[in-house]
């Protein structure tokens, strides 16, 4: 276990989340026991994974003295909305640059979910194709005098991986109390510091569970795998870990479909089965694909039926109202 005290940080997040059994979901699927990881239950907004980052990366911002925050995503960005509602919280002007990065344009799309919300709790926010991010982000540097921090996209950095480092520790808590050796842990990957912050944190462990990301972002497998190892490794080095190997980065790519963000109809399935069976609702973007994910790893008998799997709810349900004609 990793002493994370020397970090600044900031408590934001409702933490620990809870740990829930899903019975009728795995009775119906056949396979092990399926447990979620209750994410989703952070606050701020909603909810969601980005807030256990922005704990380490709005308390470095505060150490430095920051007096705006800019940050980055796609148009219905999660980790946009939470960070916009922990500026809030701390009373700090908050910047996004948000990317037409995803080929929808309908109304809900591009005025409701996050957007609306964004808007709601005050943020500035900047709209750029993605060939523009970087020149909209050096424009808004050139007119600003106020001390700027920047968020990279998804908090995905070696300080907001922490976060998961600290999740890693308060999953093994939680499943030493239920008495359970959990099989696997299994979450969407997309700019990679969630499983990076897992993987680094799990290292460290008496008993680490293993993690398997289903990739929901990027089609070239050789380089999300990169971004993971190489992230995971700086992150295991920023605390002083075990080393990370090239065989703890497990990524599923099966489930993409025609690109980030695009929905697929093995997603509407999941979040359709997960609402119907647990009424918890999922996200398309995110959690409704690696629930495919999951969904199709159980099929093909990946665990067995006497082991227990933890499903990492990252949070994300605003976008469903986004994307209203996929699930009309």
């Amino acid at each position: 276990m990793h002493d994370l005290a020397r970090f600044p940080r900031l408590e934001l997040a409702q933490l620990p989340t809870p740990l829930q059994p899903l019975p009728r979901l795995s009775a119906m699927l056949g396979g092990p026991t399926i447990w979620i990881k209750r994410d989703d239950c952070t606050g701020l907004a909603l909810g969601g994974n980005k807030t256990r980052k922005l704990e380490f990366l709005l308390g470095e911002a505060q150490q430095l003295e920051a007096e705006l925050i800019v940050t980055f995503g796609a148009l219905q960005s999660n980790h946009v909305r939470q960070t916009v509602a922990a500026c809030a919280l701390l009373g700090l002007p908050c910047e996004p640059i948000l990317s037409r990065s995803v080929a929808l344009n309908t109304a809900n799309y591009t005025a409701s979910g996050n957007v609306l919300l964004d808007r709601l709790m005050g943020a500035t926010l900047h709209l750029a194709e993605p060939s523009e991010v970087q020149a909209c982000y050096r424009a808004l540097l050139a007119r600003e005098t106020r001390r700027v921090y920047a968020i990279p996209a998804g908090g995905s950095n070696p300080t907001g991986s922490l976060g998961y480092v600290l999740c890693a520790q308060e999953i093994t808590a939680q499943a030493k109390a239920l008495g359970i050796d959990f099989a696997a842990i299994i979450h969407a990957t997309s700019s990679a510091g969630t499983q990076a912050g897992l993987i680094a944190g799990m290292a460290n462990e008496n008993k680490p569970m293993p993690v398997l990301g289903i990739n929901v972002f990027e089609p070239d497998r050789g380089l999300i795998e990169s971004r993971v190892l190489d992230l995971a490794r700086a992150v295991a080095e920023k605390i002083a870990s075990k080393p990370v190997t090239q065989a703890m980065v497990q990524l599923n790519h099966a489930h993409l479909g025609p690109g980030y963000g695009l929905p697929t109809d093995a997603m509407v399935q999941a979040v359709t089965l997960v609402a119907r069976q647990a009424g918890l609702l999922l996200d398309p973007v995110y959690t409704g694909k690696a629930m495919a994910g999951l969904i199709a790893e159980v099929r093909a008998g990946r665990w067995g039926r006497d082991e227990h799997i933890i499903f990492l709810h990252t949070g994300g349900s605003p976008a469903l109202f986004a994307y209203h004609e996929t699930f009309a």
